[in-house]
Formats: structure tokens, C-alpha cells, sequence
């Protein structure tokens, strides 16, 4: 008898052999991507561009679900009732990549396409604060260090800031923004504790809510996946700070101005330089059982290694470029359509 997989695999490669036929069966001749926010604009950008110099490809679809949302659609399986592309602002997941295995979608390409730093904003004029990852995590954790929060105030966490309430908008729970947020910023502040290393060796489960969690008392709001909102939020009120992909930053700069982290300014040339603590990587995820099966996706993965060089369009609206050698290598990744094995990813 053959195994539950095989089936599913089996099943679904019936499915796409229909997607190359554009008539009135049900296929699908139109690429389709869900994901990060943080990705989107650029993804979106890629479309266009594809669009315009294919005028005989459709132009991709492109949903803003975040990363987490997009993950579980694009690991659903296989076929034209599904996805084939997810955009991710952070890695994908082990149990992710094992979700994705167990439905059939066996082979993948992961592409680091570019990237972006977690920017820290307020409004032009509005707060000021040369934040730290120790700041950010006694101002927003849920229990700081296993304790019940009570600072209201950022002079509550330390008496040299502004007398001023904490009101950060940021991203959910399903973003890939937040986390970046956990791991690069929250998790950093959390370890300045040194009682946190031997929470983590006796009880990592604890050591996560204690040190990821973000408080839920009005001082931290989830503005959902769209992080023009936040942008609004915080062009509205002088006091309040948002958490946004850099790109956001960029394109806003006459509303909003980025915050110092560690000291160190959200710019280009401090992310791509890795010196700036919020830097990370963006990618894309590609079934390679539809890359023959829908019409378009070569193409749209050749668009993106055309505008994501430096001086191309990308950079244009705040993606970074990746380091060279790297840009080479998910290059030959996207044109020769490599997948990748799953055994590092965390």
C-alpha cells in the first residue's frame, strides 16, 4: 500500500498537470505569492516590473497574510488551489519546513532576496529616545525578567528618559517583523539579566514566555499586518513609537524619523554593514513542483534577481542588497531552481 504522502504528492501532481491548460478546467494561469508585509511592497514591485516587460505574462497576485499566515498556506499542499510562493521576513521555520513535508510539498527554494532592519520610529518632532535592547525589552515585555510589569512611563524604566507614557505600536504575533523582534531585540534586552542564562538551562519553555512576550495592557498594540497603519498611528501622536521593516522608514521619511538603537541609526549603509542590531535577512519560498506546471513563475523569479542588485529597482523603495557572494548564490538558486534540505533551519 502506498503511504499517506505519496498519495498526497500523487494526488497533487495530477492537479498541476491541469495548470498548464488555460481553458475553462479550473487551472491557474496566473502566479500566486502570500506573506510578510515587510516583503510585500517589494514582491509587488517585482510583479509590475515583470508585467510590463511580459506583456503576454499576467502579473503575479500578491496577498499581504504576514509570515507566519503565509507559511501555513503555502505548506497546505500542492496544486493550483494553492499558493506557490511564500515571502518571508525572517527564515523559515523547522516545524514549518516539517508541515510543508507531511502535505506533499517536498521540494523547496528558498531565496534570501535582499535586507531590511527592524526600524524603531516616532513622528518628525515627536519622541526621542536612543533606545537600547534593554529598553525596548523592560518597556514592552509582558513580565521583564519574570516580573509582574509596572512601568508606565519611559522614565519608569529609566529615570533619564522622558517622563512620557510607553505607547508602541507594533507588529502581531504572526509576523515575521515580530519575530525578528523576539530574536534580535527582545531576547538581546532579556539577557542582560544574567539570572536569564540559567532560567534558559533549567526551563526554556519559561525562558520564552519570560523573555519574548510582549505585554497586552494598551502599552503595546498590535496594529495587524499592514504597516502603513502604524505609520498613521504614529504621524498622529507625538508620544507614540512604532516598530516597522526599514523600507517603511524610507518611504515615510518626511512623517517619520527612525530611532538609535545601541546608538547606532537605522540607514542603509548601517544595515547593510550589519553594524545596526536590527538587520536581517528577507526571503522567498517557491514550490518547485510548480515551476513548470504555472505560467509565469520562472519568469517572475528571473525579475527578482534582476532588481534586487544594487542601483536596480528594489533599492529604489528600501530593500538592501545582499552581500555579493550571497546575491550569487540565490541567483543560481532562482535560475536553476536548487531546494533547499531543511537540516539548519531552527
Amino acid at each position: 500500500m502506498k503511504s499517506p504522502k505519496f498519495l498526497i504528492a500523487a494526488v497533487s501532481a495530477l492537479a498541476l498537470t491541469a495548470c498548464g491548460d488555460t481553458g475553462s478546467g479550473g487551472s491557474r494561469d496566473t502566479v500566486r505569492a502570500v506573506g510578510s508585509s515587510t516583503v510585500f511592497p517589494f514582491a509587488k514591485a517585482v510583479a509590475e516590473s515583470l508585467a510590463r516587460s511580459n506583456p503576454d505574462i499576467n502579473s503575479p497576485i500578491i496577498e499581504s497574510t504576514g509570515t507566519g499566515g503565509g507559511m501555513k498556506l503555502f505548506c497546505a499542499g500542492l496544486g493550483p488551489d494553492t499558493t506557490d510562493m511564500v515571502n518571508a521576513s525572517r527564515r523559515m521555520k523547522a516545524s514549518e519546513f516539517a508541515d510543508c513535508q507531511a502535505n506533499g510539498v517536498t521540494d523547496i527554494i528558498e531565496l534570501q532576496v535582499g535586507l531590511d532592519g527592524i526600524a524603531f520610529a516616532s513622528a518628525q518632532g515627536g519622541i526621542d529616545i536612543n533606545l537600547t535592547p534593554k529598553i525596548v525589552y523592560e518597556a514592552i515585555a509582558k513580565t521583564p525578567y519574570g516580573e509582574e510589569q509596572t512601568n508606565e512611563t519611559w522614565s519608569d524604566v529609566d529615570p533619564s528618559l522622558p517622563d512620557l507614557p510607553i505607547l508602541v505600536y507594533g507588529p502581531p504575533s504572526t509576523s515575521g517583523t515580530r519575530d525578528a523582534l523576539k530574536e534580535l531585540v527582545l531576547e538581546v534586552g532579556c539577557e542582560s539579566n544574567p539570572e536569564m542564562d540559567a532560567l534558559k538551562e533549567s526551563d526554556e519553555d519559561r525562558y520564552d514566555q519570560v523573555c519574548t512576550e510582549v505585554r497586552a495592557d494598551g502599552k503595546y498594540v498590535d496594529q495587524g499586518e499592514q504597516d502603513n497603519l502604524i505609520v498613521q498611528k504614529i504621524e498622529g501622536n507625538e508620544n507614540a513609537m512604532g516598530i516597522f521593516g526599514y523600507s517603511y522608514l524610507e518611504e515615510n521619511a518626511d512623517k517619520v524619523k527612525g530611532l538609535s538603537l545601541n546608538g547606532v541609526e537605522p540607514t542603509y549603509e548601517n544595515i547593510s554593514s550589519f553594524a545596526y542590531n536590527g538587520a536581517r535577512p528577507l526571503y522567498v519560498y517557491v514550490k518547485k513542483a510548480h515551476i513548470d506546471a504555472i505560467p509565469g513563475l520562472k519568469e517572475y523569479l528571473a525579475e527578482w534577481t534582476k532588481l534586487w542588485v544594487p542601483g536596480a529597482g528594489l533599492g529604489e523603495i528600501g530593500l538592501i542588497s545582499s552581500p555579493e557572494d550571497v546575491m550569487a548564490a540565490n541567483a543560481k538558486a532562482a535560475t536553476e531552481f536548487t531546494i533547499i534540505d531543511g537540516s539548519d533551519l531552527k
